[in-house]
């Protein structure tokens, strides 16, 4: 089974900056043989706060994502919060990815589902592995032909997550793509005043972790200088440095 490689940045920032973030993107495809599907938010709406940066809106996003898309021939990813994004969501991206906090939204799933695209599920911070069968089941019982599962990370007192990569062979034996979000699970939510901090360091070896607990997919939010991005920033990993992540994973017997 092929492995599955997410990338890009948090929320859309500027059509430079998703251009900049797809062109290497399609590099490393194309020397390494791999598919990384890019990724963007066209809105952040669950940020911590009101004055933070949200991203476009769906109208101009999409807009934007299309043009990636056209010019770089990348499959595109992105998440939606509300039920009514679904079907102009689908009309774009080839993956439509359900939020964490949004994990137990039955109409949120059942809309994704309906649209026919693949629905990427990303593991509550207050959910098992174990627990993750419901939402998959919803999002099949509702005509999905594809369902993914993320692992971010689980809620350790506050401001802070821990990984039990136990959960990713819980979610093998659900779904067959178990994909670990390799940078929102070193956040340390809320914890930047008003903002949720991070540690980047810490991403690679969340990556080999997971992989050596069976994960087949894993996912990045990448950002060209992420010290001065506008969402995630401190747990974002520099551009730069993903190709030698990629490549560093990179089954060679897929």
């Amino acid at each position: 089974m092929a492995q599955v490689f997410i990338a890009g940045p948090c929320v859309i920032e500027s059509q430079e900056l998703l251009n900049r973030v797809a062109q290497q993107i399609a590099d490393i495809n194309a020397r390494h043989g791999v598919d990384i599907i890019f990724k963007a938010s066209f809105d952040k709406a669950n940020r911590t706060s009101i004055h933070s940066f949200r991203g476009p809106g769906l109208d101009k996003g999409l807009d934007m994502l299309s043009q990636v898309k056209q010019r770089y021939g990348l499959r595109l990813l992105t998440d939606i919060h509300e039920s009514w994004q679904a079907k102009p969501v689908a009309e774009v991206v080839d993956v439509i990815q359900i939020p964490a906090f949004l994990c137990r939204q039955t109409d949120l799933l059942v809309a994704a589902a309906k649209t026919g695209r693949t629905v990427n599920i990303k593991k509550a911070q207050f959910l098992s592995g174990n627990d993750m069968l419901y939402p998959v089941e919803k999002a099949k019982e509702a005509g999905a032909t594809e369902v993914w599962l993320t692992e971010r990370g689980n809620m350790f007192g506050y401001n802070n997550l821990v990984v039990d990569f136990r959960n990713i062979a819980d979610m093998l034996h659900i779904t067959p793509t178990v994909v670990m979000d390799c940078t929102h699970s070193v956040q340390r939510p809320g914890a930047g005043g008003g903002k949720t901090s991070g540690d980047r360091r810490f991403v690679p070896a969340m990556a080999h972790a997971a992989k050596a607990f069976g994960a087949t997919g894993f996912f990045f939010e990448v950002h060209p200088d992420p010290d001065h991005a506008l969402s995630d920033g401190p747990n974002m990993l520099c551009l730069d440095q993903l190709e030698h992540m990629v490549a560093s994973l990179i089954d060679n017997n897929q």
